[in-house]
This record gives C-alpha cells, structure tokens and sequence, in this order.
C-alpha cells in the first residue's frame, strides 16, 4: 500500500496560507511533484476514466485532487466540447458545484430558471394559444441554490479548469478511443485496457487498477463487461434547437410547457446570454413505417411546426446554433458495476448515460450523471488512499441503479404528458392531458426535478435513522439541506453546508445541548478516547480532521461565545506551522433565522449528524451514543 500523504499535499481549502504564505490566485494549488512530466498513456495508473462528458469530467476533478492517487482521463474528441446538447442544471447540482468552488462562476453565467408558464389551446378559438398558469419554478426553502440553464460545453470547463487547478494538474489525453478491456484479479494492476489514437491508429495498452466507462449512451466500455440497458422506446419523436429568434410570444424569456390543439406541444427553455432559447418540438409518435421520414425532418420544418403551435404569435429564427432530432427511450442497466452479483471486488465501473438514458426534457441526464460520479469518486479515493476496504466500492451500483431507475420512472410520466397534449372539453372521448393536470404534476414533481428526490437506503454507509426526532430537518438517506449560521471566530454570516468541500472527507456536525454539557464531552472524547473515530482511522502524520471533519454549532449568539473556552477539537492545531484552524464552530443565530428552529433539531439533547463526502446524512446521533458514532465509521473505514 502506498505511503499516506504529507497532511498538506491532499486537498483544495477554501483557507489558505496554512503552509505557510504564498502569493497569487489561492485557487491554483502548488504542483505536486512529478506533474510537469509528459503523460505516458502506457503508464500503470490507479483510476483510467473513458469518456471527459459531465461524469468523467467531474469524477476526475474529484480525483485531481489526491496526488497519491494517480489518474488518467481519455477521450475520442480531439480537444475540449464546443457545444453541448445538455442544459439544465438542477439546485443539487449547484449544490456540488458549490463544495468544489465552482457555483459563483455558474450562477453569473447562467440563465436562472425563476418562473414556469404553461400555455394551451384557447377556448373560444382552439387554433390560439392561451397562458393558463405562471408558478414559481422552485419551492421557496428547497435549497440556497436556484435551477439554471448553462451550455453543457461550460459545465466541462468548469470541471476542466478546476483540474488544471489542482495539485496533479489534470489534463485529459485527448483523441484516445477504448477498445476494450480485460480483468485479471491476481494482478496489481488487475484491468487492462486497450486504447487506439485516432490520429495514428496506434493501440496502446494501459494496466489500471480501476476503470471507469463514462463514455455514453454507446459506452464500449459497458460492452467490454457484459452489461446492457434495458427498456423501451416510448414511441415519440422530438426537435430540439437552439435558437436566435425574433418573436411576439410573451413568454420568450420564460419556461413555458406549450400545448397546440392540433399540432402538438413545445418545451420552451431560455438559454443564457439574454437571447438564446431552446425549442423541444414535438414531432409525434413513431414506428417502423414512418422513423425514417420523422428522422429526416428538416430543421426548417420543425420551425414550422413551431409556428404552427405557437399561434397567434410568430417565431422568425434568425440563426440556429444547433439542432437534432431524437426519439424517446428510457432505458437502464441492472448493475453499474463488473461483477454482476458474484462475490468479487468490483474494478470496472460505469456513470452517465453509459447506464441510463432518457429523454431530455425533464432536464435530469447530465445532473443525474455528475451525482454518479461524485458518489464513485469520493469511494474511489478512499479505497486508493488505504482508509477503506476495497468492498466499500459495491455500494456504488447498489446505491446509483434505483436512482436511475427512479429517474426512468420519472421521466416516463413526464414525457408521456407532454407527448400527450391537450384534452378537447368538447371531445373527451379523444383522450389528452388536462393542462391543469400538467401543471398540478409539474408542481408535485418540484422537489425530485430539484434533484433533492435522493434517498438512500439503510445500507452500511446510511443508518436508520433511529435518533431522527433529534433532528428532523435532517433526514437521513438524503442531502444536507443547509441553513444560514454565523461564523464564532469572525462573525461572518455563511450557509453551514457550504463548508462541506468536495474533499472525501467525512463531516460530523455537533449541535449542542441546551447547556452544552453533552457537546464539551462527546468533542473531548473524540480527540482523544482510544475508541475515538478519529483516533481509530487517522493515519499518523495526518492532521486530525484530514479523515473526519468535525463542526460545532453552539445556541448561543456568537457574540456571547469565546473562541478560548471551547474544546481543543474545534480549535486544531494544524498544517506544517502547527497554526490554529479558528474556523469550525457556529453560532445557530442569524440575521436570517435561527438552524435549530429552522431544521427541528432538540434544544435540550442536541444531535449529532455524520455528513458523508458527497454531502448526503449517513445518521442522526445524540450526543452521547459514542458506541453508535464509532459503529458506523468502523463499518466504513479502516483501522489505522
């Protein structure tokens, strides 16, 4: 196993000057060694990732991170993606975005997705189109964050940039196709993988310890281990276009659900940039006697069609900067793993639509696909760094694939509603949606098309949940929903969730006792009780909360709150120069309310809440079940 490495060589802070101080843009981290040599695509690596879309682009920003896990990102494309067809960036995304630093850039380019209109058939005139509805698009209280539209393109270079950024200064090696692969799992490097350069068509062989197939809907890399999607094509076909219009349709700069009487339905999407909207055109159902004419449709034509739904008002595209044509499949795989079921250490995985597709409209594809990969990633890094045992990788598939077969059910319903268009009052016997029906479901659905629909199972690395009423704003199985605090040591007012980094740490959350007896006990027992979770799975030389993080959070207004009586634990000595880390104990009270109120968390007990690295509640503790805090990291982590 490899050496652990030095405490300040693992991971991006939002602190800086730790170290000791350094000048220029805090965000670029010092190149660990051996990163300014020229990659060598025959080289053993820990992790090879096929595919740089959304999936393998953030998995290897996770990744890039760790400088003794050595990582590989191939792809077909000969550079960086141009133009992406996804869009939609749920709040759970920006969320993820935000513990990797990225959500500011995200939310000042991207179109914000505030209201949603609906529009049917009129009345008195069914050949016009009248709005029916305007609601708030997301739930007031669902998350900080809002739903955006941004081209796919720049969620890569988001990801892409913040690799470059990191201590292993990861570049993706471009124009590489895979081929195919083998797994021999008496080797160190047990999987081999065969990659062809495209502009040579030379065959390169790489050995890695793991493999991840992000590569698509197409994936060789789900061929190579057996897999397959399952399910079925839902029989319709859309246009969709991204567009420079000018138009008199009220609702250019909103999304709008738009049902013809006759000529079908439009999905409209504002883009960012204040001009750009994309149009999902509804081009009917499909079969063998009609897919080729519906495929060849022109995109001249589908804007017809969209002038004929949008009447009266008129659409004049003055510049299409893409379009497709594509039918509708909701298809899944039953495992996202290489071992099927047999009692084996997975070592090829797959994320994306390598193991789900759908249709586009319910907006979830590429946010679906970066939540599979953070979740691989945080447990890969685990694994390679020696903190867990390799079986912690079969949570993978058996937390991702009801996920996605959630999001298939999900996007079935959806797409069969806005496929089925308009009831007719005067002929019911036609069938149809009632476009306040639409409406109703679009509403009920808030919370899942949120991305916020995620429960994960009792499993070992989520609990019952048996101390629930200790804080029942936290639920267990389900992100942290964060809420305002304010910072003890300086006063600043923050969200407490945005403390949680992308990282692969653990975060332990400790909300005091009304007298704070409870809390000074259970930190003075995790810093130094043999039975302690840190003790037991802190590798020596690493600082104390380099495994799990632990915050505070006091009832107290932080003013009435000195740094000095509080507990060593959440003030560590830490970093080469040994400095004190001031930052890691809140105050519940804010300007914007108060956490314990606000998240139903018990005045008197308090509660401990164990945050998992991709920011979702493992358990809800009471401060003195130290047996149930150490139980559960001992059934995640290793022994040091």
């Amino acid at each position: 196993m490899k050496q652990p490495p030095t405490p300040h060589s693992r991971r991006i802070r939002v602190q800086f000057h730790r170290d000791g101080f350094r000048l220029g843009d805090p965000r670029i981290q010092p190149a660990a060694p051996d990163t300014t040599a020229e990659p060598d695509v025959s080289d053993n690596v820990d992790v090879l990732i096929v595919g740089s879309g959304p999936a393998g682009n953030l998995l290897g920003a996770h990744l890039s991170q760790f400088p003794t896990v050595t990582t590989m990102l191939v792809e077909r494309r000969p550079g960086r993606l141009e133009l992406g067809q996804a869009d939609g960036i749920a709040c759970r995304t920006v969320e993820m975005f935000e513990s990797f630093g990225l959500s500011r850039k995200l939310l000042e380019e991207a179109y914000w997705v505030n209201e949603t209109s609906f529009w049917r058939p009129a009345t008195d005139n069914r050949e016009n189109i009248v709005r029916t509805g305007r609601i708030q698009d997301v739930e007031d209280g669902l998350s900080e964050f809002p739903h955006v539209i941004v081209n796919q393109a720049r969620i890569h270079d988001y990801l892409l940039d913040f690799m470059e950024r990191s201590r292993t200064r990861l570049v993706p090696d471009y124009s590489f196709e895979f081929l195919d692969l083998e797994v021999n799992r008496a080797r160190e490097y047990p999987v081999t993988a065969q990659l062809r350069d495209v502009r040579s068509s030379e065959v390169r062989t790489v050995h890695a310890k793991y493999v991840v197939g992000a590569d698509g809907a197409r994936s060789n890399v789900r061929r190579a281990i057996g897999r397959e999607l399952y399910g079925d094509s839902a029989g319709h076909a859309w246009g969709v276009m991204d567009i420079l219009a000018i138009t008199d349709f009220p609702d250019i700069r909103l999304k709008a659900a738009i049902q013809s009487a006759e000529s079908g339905s439009i999905l409209l999407i504002p883009r960012e940039g204040g001009y750009l909207v994309r149009l999902y055109v509804d081009l009917g159902e499909v079969d063998e006697s009609n897919r080729a004419e519906v495929r060849s449709r022109t995109a001249e034509q589908i804007i017809e069609i969209a002038n004929q739904v949008l009447h009266p008002y008129t659409l004049d595209v003055q510049e299409i900067a893409w379009w497709s044509v594509y039918e509708v499949a909701q298809r899944v795989t039953d495992g996202f793993d290489d071992v099927a079921g047999f009692d084996l250490d997975p070592r090829v995985f797959i994320a994306g639509d390598a193991c789900h597709t759908h249709s586009a409209k319910a907006g979830q594809g590429m946010n679906i696909s970066m939540q599979d990969a953070l979740n691989l990633g945080w447990k890969l890094s685990s694994v390679l760094q020696g903190l867990a045992d390799p079986s912690l990788l079969e949570t993978y598939s058996l937390e991702r694939q009801p996920t996605a077969q959630q999001l298939i059910d999900f996007d079935r319903e959806w797409s069969t509603m806005m496929a089925a268009g308009p009831r007719d009052p005067n002929h019911p016997e036609r069938g149809g949606v009632d476009p306040e029906e639409l409406q109703e479901y679009f509403t009920r659905s808030g919370k899942y098309t949120a991305g916020l629909g995620i429960r994960y199972a009792p499993s070992r690395l989520t609990g019952q949940g048996e101390a629930q009423l200790l804080a029942t704003g936290f639920e267990v199985g389900t992100r942290i929903h964060s809420f305002p605090v304010t910072r003890v040591s300086d006063a600043k007012h923050l969200e407490l969730g945005h403390v949680h980094r992308a990282d692969g740490r653990f975060r332990v959350y400790l909300f005091s006792d009304e007298d704070e007896t409870a809390f000074v006990q259970l930190c003075d027992w995790l810093e130094r009780d043999p039975t302690s979770p840190i003790v037991r799975h802190t590798p020596a030389g690493w600082n104390i909360d380099d495994v799990i993080d632990v915050r505070g959070i006091v009832q107290r207004p932080h003013r009435d709150v000195g740094l000095h009586e509080l507990p060593n634990l959440l003030r560590p000595r830490t970093g080469s120069h040994g400095l004190i880390d001031q930052e890691k104990v809140f105050s519940s009270v804010t300007r914007s309310g108060e956490l314990f109120n606000a998240r139903g968390i018990d005045r008197k007990q308090g509660a401990v809440v164990i945050v998992r690295p991709d920011q979702y509640i493992a358990d809800v503790l009471a401060l003195n079940d130290f047996n149930g805090l150490s139980g559960y990291f001992d059934g995640v982590l290793r022994l040091v």
